[in-house]
């Protein structure tokens, strides 16, 4: 391939061979010699080769090999030309981070710290195949899959005014849905609960402030603490990916081993099988924000019950839900012209600025808030969504560190005791079901954070905003 620099912070492949497009790589020097290390660049060559794909394809700078599609991939599809990809959305569909403010500051919580963890500890299932405390029957799975968080909220699982602090509202519509028994069992003992891997739930302090004007919008001050949670849509969005790339497989037949990777299996937009995939999609879309909305419901109700406060005068307000797993209908600028494209973000967090009408009214000033997590043990940032991204990138930036190794190696160079004594040398509490689960997540395994948000905010895709460190985590 050649790679050229365009300047400090971005790259790009011309378009060569069957490439319908040319590749942007958001990167430093340090991250691309990260990226370069896996078959990143490969795949979003692949990618460039798929019918409909539009302008040009894009990898985040937090960006590692993935199925298909790496990893904070970004690309954008013709509605009539183009394709849909599981492989471009991932089995952890709407994987998705939000921020969860306080009015606390960091040295009134201290003492209660220890005793709170262990309380959401309790109220907050976590953990590989673990199910959530509620049970619910199939009807009601039904609603949850149409309505998403505003289900929860219409359960008493949270605020009206938590809706509006959600990509979409926390719903897509959902116009026939049609998932499998298996996905539908699976997800119906999983509802609120947090899950494995790289799933964490986190209580944090803002250490320091970037943006004052975009802070005070968001309700963001030094000192503060907050609760950053992470998770999906669980064992339900994993089997909707496995059912419908098996499905697309079939459908394919002789056709799939023309595609540049079969993991880039595809349906037409237009297609029944790919509008039936769509409305699936969303639909563990839904879920997943169902889920969030619950998960942050028992975290009120636990600083409520330790503190001897309402989450109210707590001012526990939710500041945003992002998804980084996900595949949406949107307008973009492309050869001069607005057009709707599917695009399809995975380990990539919408980044829209204030000229996007989609965004919520409480933050068309700014842009809509941009949430980063770092890896276990590191340093999460905030940043909010500039109208650059809109050409640079598809309103998109990065979505956390990003792996630079696997699960299996981190198992075999690290151990629970080691990982555990250096979060907790930092001041750090930890609580987990799986000290494998550490093990695999460990701060080690991840590109530098502070490395990705500094890219992002100069190559302009994502403004930083504020920099949050932890003090007690929750690991599935």
């Amino acid at each position: 391939m050649k790679l050229t620099r365009l300047n400090d912070y971005s790259w790009k492949i011309e378009k060569e061979g069957a490439m319908q497009v040319p590749v942007i790589i958001y990167a430093s020097d340090i991250l691309m010699d990260k990226i370069k290390l896996d078959k990143s660049l490969n795949q979003i060559m692949n990618v460039a080769q798929l019918p409909g794909i539009q302008k040009q394809a894009m990898i985040m700078p937090d960006a590692h090999e993935g199925y298909g599609f790496p990893i904070g991939g970004v690309a954008a599809f013709d509605l009539d030309e183009g394709v849909i990809s599981p492989g471009g959305i991932g089995y952890d569909i709407n994987c998705g981070v939000r921020l969860v403010r306080t009015s606390l500051e960091k040295d009134k919580i201290k003492k209660a710290l220890p005793e709170l963890l262990n309380l959401m500890y309790t109220e907050v299932p976590s953990g590989v195949g673990r199910a959530g405390s509620l049970r619910v029957n199939k009807n009601t799975l039904m609603d949850v899959l149409h309505d998403g968080a505003k289900w929860a909220v219409d359960n008493n699982y949270g605020f009206k005014k938590d809706l509006e602090r959600h990509e979409d509202n926390g719903k897509i519509d959902v116009t026939d849905l049609n998932i499998s028994d298996n996905a539908m069992k699976r997800g119906l003992p999983q509802l609120g609960s947090l899950g494995s891997g790289n799933h964490f739930l986190e209580v944090q302090y803002v250490e320091e402030i970037y943006d004052k004007k975009a802070a005070e919008a968001f309700g963001i001050f030094k000192g503060q603490i907050c609760v950053m949670i992470h998770c999906g849509s669980r064992g339900l969005g994993h089997q909707v990916c496995s059912d419908y790339i098996r499905e697309m497989e079939r459908t394919l037949g002789s056709d799939l081993s023309k595609l540049p990777d079969r993991q880039l299996v595809y349906a037409p937009i237009k297609s029944e099988l790919g509008e039936r995939y769509f409305n699936s999609m969303s639909a563990a879309a839904n879920y997943a924000w169902a889920n969030r909305q619950m998960i942050t419901h028992w975290v009120r109700e636990s600083f409520s019950r330790i503190l001897k406060m309402s989450p109210e005068d707590l001012e526990m307000d939710l500041v945003y839900d992002v998804t980084h797993n996900i595949a949406k209908m949107e307008k973009h600028q492309i050869d001069g012209k607005t057009k709707k494209v599917c695009v399809h973000r995975k380990g990539a967090t919408r980044s829209f600025g204030p000229s996007r009408e989609e965004i919520s009214s409480i933050y068309r000033k700014t842009g809509q808030p941009v949430i980063i997590p770092g890896s276990m043990g590191t340093s999460s940032y905030l940043l909010v969504g500039t109208d650059s991204a809109e050409e640079a990138s598809f309103g998109s930036t990065a979505h956390g560190a990003g792996r630079v190794m696997s699960r299996s190696a981190a198992i075999n160079k690290f151990t629970g005791d080691q990982i555990k004594k250096q979060i907790e040398s930092q001041g750090i509490l930890l609580k987990t079901a799986s000290w494998k689960g550490v093990v695999e997540e460990a701060p080690q395994v991840y590109k530098d954070i502070d490395e990705v948000v500094n890219v992002s905010n100069n190559a302009g895709i994502g403004k930083l905003v504020a920099k949050l460190k932890p003090m007690g985590v929750i690991k599935g």
